[in-house]
């Protein structure tokens, strides 16, 4: 392949395989939180530092990554003490952040909204080698977290109250995942773009989930589709001169919308298979249920 004798490319697919894995891999537990929209908004917080990084001639991807670990990290307090004003709350940080990110950027010397366009939307060609250094660390911090604390994560994901009465550190648990998702963000804001990421961290976890409702098959399943199809999409960029973000996210859809048509006969099939397991002349009402294999719903 060609586009391998290109430095700039190589960085690409590089950044590109470290985001498919690190989006699902956060986004799987915000799913179970019904937090789904959550990177939309640390993404909309994340262009304040993007446009401070320009203007006080720092590293956006650093600069970006603490202001939205910030803003995650204020987004749960809201959460948690904003009750019926946090909706406006949220609103305000989230427009708040665009309107920072657009101002500190025309603030900067040189500085314009042109700047901003590769962070919104995703650029190959300026995924510099600092870029992917910063990715590389980032990203590994996520993996850590999101296969290191899997039990802890999926357990608070799933019912908060059950996990607190089993002794395990709730708040700090739900920052931790908002940080994570904040880091994930800006990890994939040079390939996918801030506005465009939280599709990636959402939709490849809901494709999954049409084939499989065991949480280890869920997990690996969403990542092997972010990885395919951010390197399918940088790719078809490459070559079709397309934007990677836009590119990315419609392979990610289509991806939704195939297994969605493959799952329906796969579900119907199941269906008949537990059918024919009854006994034949039992009711339905007392009928044995099929037993459910070790991994499904809670299998981590």
């Amino acid at each position: 392949m060609d586009l391998l004798n290109y430095a700039f490319m190589q960085r690409a697919l590089l950044a590109a395989v470290l985001v498919g894995i690190t989006a699902p891999a956060v986004g799987i537990y915000l799913v179970q939180r019904r937090q789904a929209l959550m990177g939309d908004g640390i993404g909309h917080v994340a262009m304040t530092g993007v446009g401070l990084g320009f203007l006080l001639s720092w590293s956006p991807v650093w600069m970006a990554t603490a202001v939205s670990v910030l803003g995650a990290v204020i987004m749960e307090l809201i959460r948690w003490y904003g009750k019926t004003r946090g909706d406006i709350a949220l609103a305000m940080l989230f427009y708040g952040g665009m309107a920072g990110g657009v101002m500190f950027i025309n603030l900067a010397p040189g500085g314009s909204n042109a700047n901003l366009t590769s962070y919104l939307f995703g650029s190959l060609s300026t995924v510099s080698e600092s870029d992917v250094t910063a990715i590389c660390l980032l990203a590994a911090f996520v993996v850590l977290v999101t296969l290191g604390l899997r039990r802890q994560l999926f357990a608070v994901s799933q019912d908060e109250e059950f996990a607190r009465v089993t002794g395990l550190p709730v708040r700090a648990l739900n920052l931790l995942t908002a940080v994570t998702a904040a880091v994930t963000v800006t990890v994939a804001m040079r390939v996918v773009g801030l506005l465009l990421v939280s599709a990636l961290m959402v939709v490849p976890v809901a494709a999954a989930q049409q084939l499989s409702r065991s949480f280890a098959a869920t997990f690996a399943i969403a990542v092997a589709i972010g990885v395919t199809v951010t390197i399918g999409g940088t790719v078809t960029s490459y070559y079709q001169d397309v934007p990677p973000g836009a590119t990315i996210v419609l392979l990610t859809i289509a991806a939704f919308v195939a297994l969605s048509v493959l799952a329906a006969p796969l579900a119907r099939r199941r269906a008949r298979a537990v059918a024919s397991a009854q006994p034949a002349g039992d009711p339905a009402e007392c009928a044995i249920p099929a037993t459910r294999s070790s991994g499904d719903e809670v299998g981590v």
